[in-house]
């Protein structure tokens, strides 16, 4: 399909976003149309775009590729993309030097995101020098700045959990446990919006950090509990639209392999990367799944 005027490809990137289930084909026109949008207008926001839209899909070499040229014009979100691809070794080569410049070149811009980074390269001395107590108090600083947010992408569940971390060591778990359930709705609210890698490895150490400081109620749970309950076999059901579903951990090593209504799935986190009902993702519709039991 050609692409022949600016309106058109807005109206197929409009198309692309409304719809949660994307073919190969729709995703093509989609690239397509914001390859088309940076020929013709040189915006560095579409080449951001389409940067994360190959991040998200894993095609590490093709986002660092926008990111560059959206940084090259001052594009801070490409900017603190371009600190993950260096301090994460995306493309196959870790670079701290790299990662911290980003990064700090993006939390001057006023980016926090990037500044929960370069805290954390102070935490872990990659790069600069390890401050641990120039950590501590630059994520007290940064709760300050996000304990009132209401957007998804704001780095409150980031900073909460953290945060929680240092009041555990301190002997303040009340705390710890407020700022984790706390944080959990929004990456809850992340992964139904967009079913990102990151995030639900985030959400599995939120998991993890929980339940190591109070019990799981056996009586009331959901579907990210699983994380917890399906480390060793064990069958869990529940109900959505009036209907059971049945998912188990099968004793295998490192983890339990997972079946879910007859269908196999490598770990628990491959499954709640992929499980899927009616073609509707379970992190899409999970505050419509009810009634978790042991089973």
């Amino acid at each position: 399909m050609d692409i022949n005027s600016i309106s058109e490809a807005l109206k197929l990137i409009e198309d692309f976003d409304s719809d949660p289930n994307h073919s190969k084909d729709k995703e093509f026109l989609f690239t397509e149309a914001l390859e088309y949008l940076i020929h013709e207008t040189g915006d560095p926001e579409y080449m951001f775009q389409l940067g994360g839209f190959y991040y998200d899909r894993k095609r590490f070499d093709l986002a660092l590729k926008y990111y560059e040229a959206a940084a090259e014009k001052g594009n801070l979100d490409a900017i603190n993309g371009l600190g993950y691809i260096w301090y994460y070794g995306r493309t196959g080569a870790v670079d701290y030097e790299k990662a911290f410049r980003y990064y700090s070149q993006a939390a001057e811009m006023g980016n926090l995101n990037s500044e929960v980074k370069v805290a954390d390269m102070y935490k872990n001395g990659y790069f600069v020098q390890k401050d641990y107590n120039k950590y501590k108090s630059m994520i007290r600083s940064l709760y300050t700045q996000v304990k009132d947010a209401k957007y998804l992408g704001e780095p409150l569940p980031e900073v909460f959990t953290r945060l929680s971390r240092i009041c555990r060591e301190e002997g303040d778990s009340p705390t710890a446990v407020e700022l984790l359930q706390y944080a959990r709705p929004f990456l809850e609210q992340r992964m139904m919006a967009n079913p990102f890698f990151g995030t639900l490895n985030q959400i599995k150490w939120l998991i993890n950090d929980l339940y190591s400081m109070v019990d799981l109620d056996s009586d009331y749970f959901g579907l990210y509990d699983l994380f917890w309950l399906l480390k060793e076999p064990k069958k869990v059901r529940f109900l959505y639209e009036e209907k059971y579903h049945q998912v188990e951990a099968v004793t295998a090593e490192p983890e339990p392999e997972i079946c879910f209504d007859g269908k196999w799935f490598r770990t628990c986190a491959d499954f709640l990367a992929k499980a899927e009902i009616d073609g509707e993702r379970l992190t899409a519709v999970y505050d419509e799944l009810y009634n978790f039991e042991v089973i």
